[in-house]
């Protein structure tokens, strides 16, 4: 299902024992979550019933353990697994573990479990076992009809009106940046005013024109080790208006891409791309892309305010860091 289908499902009072929430866009991940979140715990206090767990950290006992713990003041207990397909995961049989979580949860009203993976083998018998029904697919929007559906779309979740051509100029100034794109349309509807609609004018007076285009240049500069090159590009990002947060989350997309290649997976993408990609994770062992992640949350922890560092310093520093 999509995650428009999820919202319709949960609004309907329905909350399945289990969720694989799978995509490559991260913002789609965390709204299908917050979804299950608010729907399982019913705005409870959340602290004792909310258990997050690192598929590169947890053992399956522990897994098992945290599915079959009573609730403690929400109605339901919510247990959060992400990437269980890690190498350090597969050692450890983990997946075996999310088969025996999920056998023990059918009928259980006490628990809800959601898995969260940027990919998954679809052949493997740990994600048979949730069944096509209780799929979350967040995979981002492509240029074209479903890019436009999604800006319409999230206009109307945050009640604002917009019209075609004000959609069709946010696509192709924005591109299929989910996070930039919802703080684009927020911007915009502050140009049209109190309960006016978004138009084109509204939307050229308040995007700048950053589409995918400079992100790539971006990731490839740093992918190729072209650090001087990597920060002009960021500078001229951040002059132009795009916000740090959506930076960072092309940041997190290329190298988890460059992660998944280098560990033998595959990406989806046109053949040019790919073998770009391909060319850049040669540069990095998986000791160093690891290590490039870690770097990535650092600096999103920063961009939320630890450590009282200026969200541009913050992006330089980072830059730094992954292309050298």
């Amino acid at each position: 299902m999509t995650l428009d289908d999820l919202r319709a499902e949960l609004d309907a009072g329905q909350v399945r024992s289990s969720y694989l929430v799978v995509g490559a866009e991260p913002l789609l991940r965390d709204d299908a979550l917050e979804a299950i979140r608010r729907a399982a715990l019913a705005e409870d206090p959340s602290d004792f019933d909310y258990e997050r767990l690192d598929g590169e950290t947890v053992t399956g006992a522990a897994l098992l353990d945290a599915v079959g713990t009573l609730p403690v003041l929400a109605p339901r207990r919510l247990v959060v697994l992400r990437e269980p397909e890690s190498a350090r995961a597969r050692a450890r049989g983990l997946t075996d573990s999310i088969c025996e979580a999920l056998v023990a949860l059918k009928g259980n009203r006490d628990s809800v479990l959601v898995v969260l993976a940027d990919k998954v083998d679809g052949r493997s018998r740990w994600v048979k076992a949730f069944g096509s029904a209780a799929l979350v697919r967040c995979d981002p929007p492509k240029k074209g009809a479903a890019l436009s559906a999604f800006i319409a779309a999230e206009a109307s979740r945050q009640g604002i009106g917009i019209d075609r051509a004000a959609i069709a100029l946010l696509a192709e100034r924005t591109g299929p940046q989910l996070l930039m794109l919802r703080q684009e349309i927020a911007k915009a509807a502050l140009f049209a005013g109190p309960g006016e609609k978004v138009k084109a004018k509204h939307v050229a007076e308040s995007t700048s024109d950053v589409a995918e285009e400079p992100i790539w240049d971006l990731t490839d500069a740093i992918g190729e080790g072209r650090c001087g090159d990597a920060l002009v590009v960021l500078g001229k990002l951040l002059r132009s208006g795009s916000a740090p947060p959506a930076i960072l989350g092309a940041f997190v997309n290329h190298f988890r891409k460059l992660t998944s290649l280098r560990n033998g997976g595959v990406v989806a993408g046109p053949p040019f791309a790919i073998r770009k990609l391909e060319g850049q994770s040669g540069r990095f062992s998986p000791g160093r892309l690891l290590s490039c992640l870690a770097a990535i949350h650092q600096t999103d922890l920063a961009l939320k305010g630890a450590g009282g560092i200026a969200p541009e310093l913050a992006l330089e520093r980072l830059v730094i860091a992954l292309s050298s």
